[in-house]
């Protein structure tokens, strides 16, 4: 059964001091109320996962006065579409939490957030601005000069009122005008410097269709959203702590809100080796760099669940990151290393040989068949034990032969011996080549008193014991071979292309790995450990009833070196 003590973890971080404190102290007579606000953009990738459980976590460890809410903020119809607010509800709900009753959108609030903007008119905090855009970044100042006010800023509260209700009845076209917050044009913080708060937009919106054409900024929907929705602690990633004092402006003078929240910030999740750009995933979507949101070298939740990634796994990993203040980098060989974990204990172990050289067996029976008894899991008994067959010729991994050892190979070689695991020893005698002299095929001789892991009389225990697969048994399967998409650590820093980074060996398709017999009937969504080769996932999208597709989840062990290029 999957562990699922992640979900409500014993843990001490700054965010939850904090909110233990709230709790303490009575605020807010004792409730949680979290939200995840994702954007319908876009599919949700790793970092998103951070969030995810941090406030659906927060909310369960803090039960029953406690609750997490998934709103869609889809302020911008142009970027928005119904596929992706589907797959952010299917990657919350893989990842193990659920929102129950609690789903909304900001579109929920359109009528609510115009009304808003018209007391904000009235209250002559906003106006309405002829500015083009190039124009109000020129007008809006530097970080060390401040900006100059608009022309219009000093229209009537009349006038302003007159523009924004013909702005809504559709009577200018896109960009002509907007709405702007009336702050202070010379206010250190550039977010303050009388800010867009809705725009002219003639786009049709996934929900609310044609009835819109202005739509409000994600700045001013955000905050409003949050005080509707009753949220007690608005936490969001450490980019949006500049924008907390617009989101604190807006709450504190917009009249007749029902709560009010506040916003405290955490650092976000960056990976190595790894895009997390929204727009720059899209690209690689949009471009065929890759074959959609869920491939599996995406950082996506869809693409890590292809690929065989556990929900537990992430789960684990985002505890391990935990929460600090700081932007950071964390390696990927730390995600990579909690796949690794959660999947030695609950994939079965198989035979495959990827890349096969045959091996025959001289002086064994050619029309005997033998079964040997092998564990499907060394680490549960309860998993049960399978039967491998055995016969005259068998594959294994060219890897594991050369004619010319260096010194240290343990494995097969002219002369030299091996164990095959579960059988017996053999002894490699000649090299048989093809015309171009690649190897065609091994011939060995096995010695019957070594079975059993018993020690060869007369002879030095040998050191290497491989895989194999029966020849006549092994079934042809399409193996892939995902690898880490970039090849620097950090591919989208300086000014470079990221897509000049990108690995050209992400992705291996090996079209006819001889696997053992038992994996013709694995079945999609299955895990398993190819021995002494690493974790493969049975594609849930491709495979068939009697023809599984294998993708790699991870390796064995971490096959990059530290400065981001793959071992030889």
């Amino acid at each position: 059964m999957p562990d699922d003590s992640n979900l409500t973890p014993e843990r001490s971080d700054f965010i939850r001091d904090m909110i233990g404190q709230d709790v303490a102290e009575g605020r807010n007579d004792g409730w949680v109320i979290t939200r995840f606000p994702p954007e319908p953009n876009g599919y949700l990738h790793i970092g998103h996962a951070k969030s995810i459980c941090l406030n659906f976590g927060l909310s369960l460890e803090n039960a029953p006065k406690a609750r997490c809410h998934l709103r869609f903020d889809d302020t911008n119809p142009v970027k928005e579409d119904t596929e992706y607010v589907d797959s952010i509800m299917e990657d919350v709900r893989w990842l193990g939490f659920d929102w129950g009753q609690y789903l909304f959108y900001a579109s929920d609030y359109f009528e609510k957030l115009y009304a808003f903007a018209e007391q904000l008119i009235t209250k002559g905090l906003a106006y309405v601005d002829d500015l083009t855009s190039e124009q109000m970044r020129e007008f809006r100042g530097t970080l060390t000069e401040p900006g100059r006010d608009s022309p219009h800023r000093s229209r009537t509260v009349e006038e302003n009122l007159d523009l924004f209700r013909r702005m809504r009845a559709g009577e200018f076209s896109d960009g002509a005008r907007i709405l702007r917050a009336k702050i202070d044009m010379a206010h250190p913080n550039m977010n303050m410097r009388d800010p867009a708060l809705y725009r002219i937009l003639h786009a049709h919106h996934h929900r609310t269709g044609d009835a819109w054409c202005i739509y409000p900024m994600y700045d001013y929907a955000h905050p409003l959203s949050d005080a509707l929705e009753g949220i007690t602690h608005s936490l969001c990633t450490l980019e949006f702590e500049h924008h907390r004092p617009l989101y604190e402006w807006l709450i504190n003078h917009a009249e007749g809100l029902p709560s009010n929240p506040y916003q405290r910030e955490f650092a976000r999740l960056n990976l190595t080796y790894t895009v997390m750009s929204k727009r720059k995933l899209l690209f690689l979507v949009k471009e065929g760099h890759v074959s959609g949101w869920d491939d599996p070298r995406m950082p996506t939740l869809s693409g890590f669940r292809r690929r065989g990634y556990t929900p537990e796994s992430i789960r684990s990993f985002c505890l391990a990151v935990g929460l600090t203040k700081f932007k950071s980098l964390t390696d990927v060989a730390v995600l990579e290393h909690t796949i690794r974990e959660d999947l030695n204990k609950r994939a079965l172990r198989a035979y495959a040989v990827l890349r096969p050289i045959k091996v025959i067996i001289e002086n064994y029976p050619e029309d005997q068949v033998e079964y040997l008894e092998a564990p499907n899991s060394p680490d549960n008994p309860e998993a049960g034990i399978r039967q491998i067959p055995l016969c005259r010729e068998v594959y294994i991994e060219q890897e594991d032969f050369m004619e010319n050892p260096i010194a240290g190979f343990h494995r097969l070689f002219p002369g030299g011996e091996v164990r095959l695991k579960f059988a017996f020893c053999i002894i490699c005698k000649e090299v048989i080549k093809n015309a171009d002299g690649s190897i065609k095929e091994l011939i060995c001789t096995f010695d019957d008193t070594t079975r059993h892991g018993k020690k060869p009389e007369g002879r030095t225990k040998p050191k290497g014991i491989i895989h194999w697969v029966s020849a006549r048994h092994a079934i042809d399967a399409e193996v892939r071979l995902y690898d880490r998409l970039f090849r620097s650590e950090e591919p989208d820093a300086g000014e470079s292309d990221f897509l000049e980074d990108i690995n050209p060996d992400s992705l291996t398709v090996i079209q006819n790995a001889k696997l053992e017999p038992s994996l013709k009937e694995a079945t999609a969504g299955s895990h398993y450990q190819f021995e002494r080769v690493g974790y493969f996932y049975v594609d849930p999208k491709d495979s068939q009833a009697g023809q599984p597709f294998f993708n790699r989840t991870v390796g064995l062990k971490d096959s990059w070196a530290k400065e981001g290029l793959k071992k030889s």
